[in-house]
This record gives structure tokens, C-alpha cells and sequence, in this order.
């Protein structure tokens, strides 16, 4: 595909952007029915004229006429046949103009809702399909908003913000659209969608202030009840008029800035004068407004941006995009830093085209990662993850071990012969069993885990390395950040959940052979057989009693200790072995324990063992890979 279109259409006003693929431009805005940004209308003359925009709202001889029709889209059936209409007589436009080359293939990427669903988007794009648009895809405007942050130049925001909890504020003329998107995804929340809330009321609220003020208003408001067109025509300017006064707010509210209109409606002309200053403004911001209930725009607003905070279950925004052109309102920006104070506020140069142009840079994007989730598909499918892997097995199996000894010897051996001491255990060879099933049981358990989260987060930064030696060539061909794909930037403990879980590396099922051997050197080392390893080596031991000198004379050594573990000893005499006893052997065995380890590791390591843990430990970094790739190509649905 050759060239790219974003097609924003909105209810109140639309705009069409183009980029060919080779650009490394912005996409250009395309001027429609005189108008870069142009309003969302369409009539029928009797003659067979096709009027867009502005003038197809005011057109008095128009046969048919259709406008703010995608606000209905979803409750009234009549608005897809006005959909259908517009969208022929865009496409109708573009084609006359020359706009979408006859030499080169096209697709047109177009807006919707971002609460919209994905019955409710095919049912649209069938509309553009039917009107014979080229190929068609239907993308939320919310996610078009956050390509077009990413991409933009101006904003300078890249990659990163897509790791980042972002809110969109799409603010168009009938409603006000929130986006809750976190690692890459739009996240559901209560209040996502539409609020019925647009710059429109505003100029509403205007053209009633100056109806309010004209010595010719029962005049003008029987015009306008009996004349759609020049109600809009008189709409139309006040819109004008306020996007004049808030495009350099500081200027006009000392001057104040007016405009005067002439409705031509009955035996004489009709003057409006539309003014705003300082006063008038706040009147707009914080009057009361009927289509509100009574409230102001800036209490409606207010209470949906508290609505949305509410409804995140997850963090709060660090970044909040504005779009739309009644985002320029310093206000606006003010609201939204007072309800998220820990965020960061932006929006491009020109809001109004944020979504047209997020369109289309979506297009490239689309085209672009197709091939670049070829290449990963073929990388994973590799043995690149299996080998870089492999390599490093060794040093893990000992990492393991440096992490779990010493927490063993803590947590299950001294407790087990703490037991022997007070009695609870009646005999020394009961310990080797309860020794085995309790190292077993910690092993596998949650504190286990979280003692390996470090080592194994260390062990995982050279395979990190290795693996971007593989991928970076892949981003730089296609224009991706390199860090997009590297394990190192997802091994943070404070990370989303898309990292490696440097936790779940190991698989129980693949421990069985370390899990085994762990146990087979603690139990043997500590207990010797039973115990006596551990207990012999306490300065007031039960050896160097009298009893045990004794045994030693009648029986010899060795038969001594076989008589030491199965005998039931008074607990008075256990009592001889300090607890300290204990702690003292432990700290002298864990050195043993892992040398001894080491020796098994090298004699008796299982090779079959050790490839189910090298594929099932490439298996968790291949699916990181993937979820990373998946945010890199900001998903379009």
C-alpha cells in the first residue's frame, strides 16, 4: 500500500489526512469543501448539486440535508443512511480533487468512538465500504490520539509513554470522549466512551447571549424556528467567533473581539452582534446551560473527569493528551491538571487534526509491523532463544542454590530439629523424612519464589544481551526503537505485568532433578544419617556426656550413633544441645552444602531435565518477547 488516509469524522466537523508511505513528513491535512477542517454536512440542491460543509448547513434551496448524524449512530437507524451519504460525497470530493492517486494503491484508516464495539465498527466500515472507499479499517480515535502523540515531533513523547498509564481527551463539538489506554491497550472503565458534552454548547450558549442583547431577537428567534439554515449559519459564526477569542485568550479578553451578522429573512435584514470578552467567557465556562440541566460546562466536565479517576482501577494517568479544538481553552488544560495534579498535560500544535493524522500514521504503522512480526515469528521460531539460553543454564542452577540454602537451613531444618529438642520428635531418624517433605514443600513455595526473583533477574540480564544482539537488527530495519524489544528494560521489579515474572522462570514440573538433588546433599549433609552430623558438632553435644562416652566403650563408634537415632532421649538430656548449637552448625554446613551441590551438579546433571528447563524458560521469554512487540506495534482494533 502506497499511500494512507485518516479519515476523522466527527459530528460536528471532519478532516482528512493523507501520507504516502515513503514520507517522513507529517501527514497532510487535505482541504475539503474549502476547508481544512470542515464541518460534518452535506445537501442536495434541486439542480443535483452536492454541497459539503458549511455551506450545505445554510443552503436554503437544499432539497435534503444531513448533519450531526454520528452522535445518533447508536440509537437512530436513519443516521447510517446519512452516514452513507456524507462519506460518498467525501470520497465524491477527494476523487474530483485528485487527492487519492489512480497509480497507486490506498487505504483509509477511519475513526470511531473508543466505546465502540467491534459488531458496532464492522457495521460502520460496511458503510465506507459500500460507498467505494478503498480497502477500510476502523481504529478507535482514542488509540489515532496516541499515535499521533508518539509520532508527532512537536510532542516528542516516543515509545516510552507506551508503557505509561495515558488518558485521552477527545473533546469534539457534541461530545467529550475518554480513553483510559495502559501498556499499549485501552482499558475498560465505567466511564469510558462518550459524555454529551462539546464545544458546540458553547456556541449555543453564545448565540443566545447575543439573541439576548439584539434589539432584533423576536424577530431572530422566529427566523430561526422557521429556518434551520440560518439558525446554523448564525451558530456557525459564533463558532468562529469563540475559536477567534480562545485562539489568544490573553489579547482579546482586555479588547474583546465581535463579529456581525446579517440574516436576510422577511421585508428586512436582521443584525446579530456576536461579542465576547473577559465576561462573556466565564459566562460560556461556568453560566448556567439548559442543554446541562441547569449546570456549566465547567461542572459537567469537572464531575466526568472525577468520574474517570474513579473509574480507574489501575494507576492514575502520568500523561493526559488533549484533542480536539476546543482543547486550545486554557481552561481546559487547568480542569484536567486540577483532577489528575500528578499527570503531565499535552497536545499538539494543531488539535483538531491530532485524530486525522493519527489515522493515517496508523496506516504505516499497520503496514510497517507486518513485517516486522514476520521477522520476530521467525526468530522466536529459531533456536536463537533456545541456544543464548542453554549457554547460560549452568549459572542459574547455581544461582539457585546461592538463593535457597541458607533459607532452608533457616526455615525448615533448624525448626525440624528444634522439634527433636523439646521433644515433639521422638527419634533422630525421624528427621531424615520430615527434613525431605518439608524442603520439598519450601521449595515449591511462594517464599521460595520471591527469594529467587533477584538472582534470577540477574541471571536473565545476560541472556537479556545476548538476545539483543538478535532483535536490535530487527528494530533498526524497521524503524523501531531497540529498547522496544530488550529484556533489560522489563526486568524492574515495579514493571508491568508483561516483564518476565523472573519468579515463574522455573516450572515446578521442570524442578523435579534440582528439587531432588537440593534435598538429597542438605538432608545428607545435616543429618549424616539421621542427625548426628548436626548435633556433634555443638560445643556441649550430647557425645561428650557421660552416657555417650559410655555407648562409645560398650559399642564402638558407629554402633553408638545407631543406637542415638533410634533411641526416644529424655528430653532433659536434648536440652544439653544449646539452640545456639544449632545455629552454629548451620552456619558451618551451608559452604558444604553448596560445594557438595556443585560436585552433583557437574556428576549427575540430568541432560534431558535440563532441556525442558531451557525450552520452558525460552517459552516465558518468547511470550515476553511477543507482548513487548504487540505494544510496539500499538495495536489499531
Amino acid at each position: 500500500m502506497e499511500w494512507f488516509f485518516g479519515f476523522d469524522l466527527g459530528d460536528a466537523e471532519s478532516a482528512v489526512a493523507r501520507l504516502e508511505k515513503s514520507s517522513q513528513d507529517e501527514p497532510e491535512v487535505l482541504e475539503i469543501a474549502g476547508s481544512r477542517s470542515f464541518i460534518t454536512a452535506c445537501a442536495q440542491t434541486a439542480n443535483g448539486e452536492l454541497l459539503l460543509g458549511e455551506k450545505a448547513c445554510y443552503q436554503a434551496q437544499a432539497l435534503s440535508r444531513c448533519l450531526r448524524f454520528k452522535s445518533r449512530f447508536l440509537t437512530d437507524p436513519a443516521s447510517e443512511t446519512d452516514t452513507r451519504t456524507f462519506a460518498g460525497a467525501v470520497i465524491g470530493a477527494l476523487k474530483a480533487a485528485g487527492a487519492i492517486p489512480s497509480d497507486g494503491e490506498s487505504l483509509f484508516y477511519i475513526g470511531c468512538p473508543a466505546g465502540w464495539d467491534a459488531r458496532t465498527r464492522e457495521r460502520y466500515r460496511s458503510i465506507f465500504e459500500k460507498c467505494g472507499y478503498p480497502p477500510a479499517r476502523i481504529v478507535s480515535e482514542s488509540r489515532a490520539a496516541m499515535v499521533s502523540a508518539c509520532q508527532s515531533r512537536h510532542l516528542q513523547v516516543g515509545y516510552d509513554i507506551l508503557s505509561k498509564p495515558v488518558l485521552v481527551v477527545d473533546i469534539g463539538s457534541s461530545t467529550t470522549d475518554f480513553a483510559y489506554i495502559c501498556g499499549g491497550r485501552e482499558v475498560e472503565m465505567q466511564t469510558a466512551g462518550e459524555v454529551a458534552l462539546g464545544g458546540g454548547l458553547m456556541d449555543e450558549l453564545l448565540l443566545e447571549q447575543a439573541l439576548s442583547k439584539s434589539g432584533d431577537a423576536p424577530a431572530l428567534k422566529k427566523a430561526f424556528q422557521a429556518s434551520e439554515p440560518w439558525r446554523s449559519y448564525c451558530e456557525f459564526a459564533a463558532r468562529r467567533l469563540k475559536e477567534k477569542y480562545f485562539s489568544d485568550e490573553a489579547y482579546w479578553s482586555e479588547r474583546g473581539c465581535r463579529e456581525s451578522v446579517r440574516v436576510h429573512f422577511g421585508w428586512r435584514p436582521l443584525k446579530l452582534e456576536l461579542r465576547l470578552d473577559k465576561a462573556g467567557a466565564e459566562q460560556l465556562l461556568d453560566g448556567p446551560c439548559a442543554a446541562l440541566g441547569g449546570r456549566s460546562f465547567h461542572e459537567v466536565f469537572a464531575a466526568s473527569l472525577a468520574n474517570v479517576r474513579a473509574g480507574i482501577d489501575g494507576a492514575q494517568p502520568e500523561l493526559i493528551f488533549l484533542t480536539g479544538g476546543v482543547s486550545r481553552m486554557p481552561a481546559i488544560r487547568a480542569w484536567c491538571e486540577e483532577a489528575f495534579p500528578e499527570a503531565i498535560v499535552i497536545s499538539s500544535l494543531e488539535p483538531e487534526f491530532s485524530v486525522a493524522r493519527g489515522l493515517a500514521w496508523s496506516g504505516r504503522i499497520d503496514a510497517e509491523t507486518r513485517s516486522f512480526r514476520a521477522e520476530l515469528r521467525d526468530l522466536i521460531a529459531s533456536s536463537a532463544v533456545e541456544d543464548i539460553v542453554s549457554a547460560n543454564v549452568g549459572s542459574l542452577y547455581r544461582s539457585v542454590v546461592d538463593a535457597l540454602v541458607e533459607p532452608i537451613l533457616k526455615e525448615v531444618a533448624l525448626p525440624v530439629f528444634d522439634r527433636w529438642r523439646s521433644g515433639e520428635i521422638r527419634r533422630l531418624k525421624d528427621a531424615d523424612g520430615l527434613l525431605q517433605s518439608g524442603i520439598a514443600d519450601y521449595i515449591r513455595s511462594e517464599a521460595a519464589s520471591e527469594k529467587l526473583v533477584g538472582p534470577i533477574t540477574q541471571w536473565l540480564r545476560p541472556v537479556a544481551e545476548g538476545l539483543e544482539e538478535k532483535t536490535m537488527p530487527i528494530c533498526v530495519k524497521h524503524h523501531i526503537p531497540y529498547r522496544a524489544l530488550s529484556l533489560n528494560s522489563w526486568l524492574a521489579p515495579a514493571d508491568l505485568d508483561i516483564r518476565v515474572e523472573a519468579k515463574n522462570v522455573f516450572a515446578v514440573g521442570e524442578l523435579t532433578w534440582l528439587i531432588d538433588s537440593i534435598i538429597s546433599v542438605i538432608v545428607g549433609l545435616i543429618c549424616g544419617g539421621g542427625g548426628i552430623a548436626l548435633i556433634s558438632g555443638g560445643p556441649a553435644g550430647i557425645l561428650a556426656g557421660m552416657s555417650a562416652s559410655l555407648l562409645v566403650l560398650l559399642l564402638g563408634k558407629e554402633q553408638m550413633e545407631e543406637a542415638l537415632l533410634g533411641a526416644d532421649i529424655p528430653v532433659p538430656l536434648r536440652k544439653l544441645v544449646p539452640k545456639g548449637a544449632f545455629q552454629s552448625r548451620m552456619d558451618s554446613l551451608s559452604a558444604a552444602v553448596k560445594r557438595s551441590f556443585y560436585e552433583s551438579l557437574e556428576k549427575d546433571k540430568n541432560d534431558e531435565i535440563t532441556s525442558r528447563m531451557t525450552e520452558e524458560i525460552s517459552a516465558q521469554i518468547e511470550h515476553c518477547l511477543t507482548r513487548m512487540a504487540e505494544i510496539v506495534e500499538i495495536p489499531l482494533g
